[in-house]
């Protein structure tokens, strides 16, 4: 039998494929706009050793960098755009390189700066705020280099550091080159016997089988591949993890966790309190494993199994096309102009919506300052792919309002609460979709699906993040991270987050090393507070309606970098600085547990 293919990119049809001539016509454009940026890196010497002498050089310099800013966005994403549109491409692999060596040369350019402004005494620094045009403007991002002052080196090391830069992304490079470009997964044989291949794309639908042999045979194939790079997958990560040890002792945190939370100013409790928040309610996960292994009728319920509707004889599909109508329904609650956008993104090819080959794994939004954001999929019909489109449009529709409202320097909101406006969007269409059935096995089968994203997004995300701190921790107190040493953690925290009702496959203790997340160091832990905090503002936003509304679009999707991430969301009603919305979100899967026990009874 003849095996499915995936579709090379010059075969894709243009109207799923995003418009990224939105950026640049044509790659001579971007090789043009390449080279007029990495010219215009050389204007900042100029302001070397001058940044104390007046606030009109202050200013015209922080201009300047905004200009440059500008620029690098642009030029930085459409090569890594392009080079995401297939990652065997060795033109754009080339373009990426590029880009990135231009982003280097930049923060190594601008590196004095920092160094300069902390010379400077305050009151002098205040004074040419308050007294130059402009320069107002820039009082949050001067107050934050302030804040940073007891972790910025002199002026020549800030310079050491940023010329490593290009060197210390080494880890990360090599382990998207291999996972997306080099790595070759098996072929097997689905439902109705047809040869496909396993990709990265493909494998959650393979997992996601009603026939336990197709879910078994995809997750020991997947697997297996991994395995036999196991050594050199320890030493890329491991190499990662020294990587951002050597920073933060540079820069004299007291950990990597530190430093990673100072930049959006983060308490290290809040890490912290969200492991201790989910480990009481851990019998949770426990009981719903049971529940899995009882409905699935099953002597052992393995890893490979998790994935799986536990709703017999109800297989929802969803074009692309239905899955926008749905999305435009279930996001009703924010409003007449969030729809209107919403429809602007779809209509104009924001997205990229199939996978083809050499295509980047995964989803994501992205784009760059002043021009509309960007968003990767790579859609299969699945139930979990139309919240995927929810969830990517609500970071997209962030970015929109945060570019919109803020000036560039505070446009780019940070990461912790990246993953609220979209976390927010997936609970908005659950309930949707939950309030328009009333057969019973269809919201049997949206309940599980809610369950699996708590499982998914709460407790697993939290898993990943206790594993990095253990891991971190570790390689801190000198000890090795080797291929044995991380699979034996990693296999300890599967069993404590699922419990004894769940067996533990040989291959689940090698999850590790196909994590692309992991080369963020502590950027996982964000998508289990943004759930935690998007469950409380979607809950807000059905009770209060059109108050709660402009609170949240006003207040924290238009609010972009120009405050701190929790005084963000405080804004808006939610306070992270407490266990209160981690617990909430508990609450709420153990309703939906309950709910899902009685409807299966």
């Amino acid at each position: 039998m003849e095996q499915v293919k995936l579709k090379k990119r010059s075969e894709m049809d243009s109207k799923y494929k995003w418009s990224i001539e939105d950026l640049f016509a044509n790659d001579e454009l971007w090789k043009e706009e390449y080279i007029r940026t990495k010219e215009e890196i050389e204007k900042v010497k100029a302001y070397q050793g001058k940044l104390c002498q007046s606030g009109k050089l202050l200013y015209d310099f922080l201009k300047l960098q905004d200009d440059l800013s500008y620029h690098l966005q642009r030029v930085y994403v459409y090569a890594n755009q392009k080079y995401h549109e297939d990652t065997g491409n060795s033109i754009y692999q080339g373009f990426s390189e590029q880009a990135g060596n231009l982003i280097v040369a930049y923060e190594s350019a601008v590196s004095f700066a920092n160094a300069e402004i902390l010379s400077m005494p305050e009151e002098v620094l205040f004074n040419f705020v308050k007294n130059t045009a402009g320069l107002s403007e820039y009082e949050f991002a001067l107050n934050e280099i302030l804040r940073n002052k007891p972790y910025t080196l002199s002026g020549e090391m800030e310079e050491l550091l940023a010329l490593a830069g290009d060197m210390a992304s080494s880890p990360k490079t090599i382990f998207s080159m291999f996972n997306n470009a080099d790595i070759k997964f098996p072929s097997i044989r689905d439902e109705n016997g047809e040869l496909r291949e396993i990709t990265h794309g493909s494998f959650i639908l393979f997992l996601e089988s009603p026939d336990r042999r197709v879910r078994k045979e995809a997750f020991q194939s997947l697997y297996a591949t991994y395995m036999k790079n196991k050594n050199t997958l320890a030493a890329v990560y491991s190499a990662n993890v020294k990587k951002e040890a050597f920073y933060a002792k540079a820069r004299k945190f007291p950990s990597t966790m530190a430093m990673k939370l100072y930049n959006s100013n983060i308490p290290v409790e809040v890490y912290k309190n969200l492991i201790e928040t989910v480990h009481e309610k851990m019998s949770l996960m426990h009981r719903y494993v049971a529940l899995r292994k009882k409905l699935m009728e099953l002597e052992e319920l393995h890893v490979y199994d998790l994935y799986t509707p536990i709703v017999k004889d109800v297989d929802i599909k969803y074009s692309f096309e239905e899955a926008k109508e749905l999305v435009i329904k279930g996001l009703a609650p924010l409003g007449e102009k969030y729809r209107e956008v919403l429809l602007e993104g779809f209509r104009d090819r924001w997205i990229d919506v199939y996978e083809n080959q050499g295509k980047r794994s995964g989803a994501y939004s992205w784009g760059a300052y002043g021009t509309h954001p960007y968003v990767l999929l790579n859609y299969n019909n699945s139930l979990d792919n139309v919240f995927t489109l929810a969830h990517e449009m609500g970071h997209a529709m962030h970015s929109y309002y945060s570019n919109k409202t803020q000036p560039i320097i505070y446009a780019d909101y940070k990461i912790f609460v990246a993953e609220v406006a979209s976390t927010c969007n997936e609970a908005l269409l659950m309930e949707y979709m939950l309030s328009r059935t009333d057969d019973k096995k269809q919201k049997a089968y949206l309940i599980n699906h809610f369950l699996e994203q708590f499982r998914t997004t709460l407790y697993r995300q939290t898993m990943f993040a206790e594993f990095e701190m253990l891991t971190h921790e570790k390689t801190q107190r000198g000890e090795a991270l080797t291929a044995e040493t991380l699979s034996a953690q990693y296999r300890e925290l599967v069993r404590q987050y699922y419990g004894e009702e769940l067996a533990l496959d040989e291959e689940i203790s090698f999850e590790w090393s196909r994590i692309p997340h992991f080369y963020t160091p502590f950027y996982v832990y964000q998508y289990a507070t943004g759930y935690s905090a998007a469950i409380a503002l979607s809950r807000k936003i059905l009770k209060e309606g059109e108050s709660a509304v402009e609170d949240y679009i006003g207040k924290f999707l238009s609010g972009g970098n120009s405050d701190y991430p929790i005084e963000l969301l405080k804004k808006a009603g939610v306070d992270m600085g407490s266990k209160e919305p981690v617990r909430q979100a508990l609450d709420l899967f153990e309703e939906l547990l309950d709910e899902m026990e009685g409807l299966m009874a």
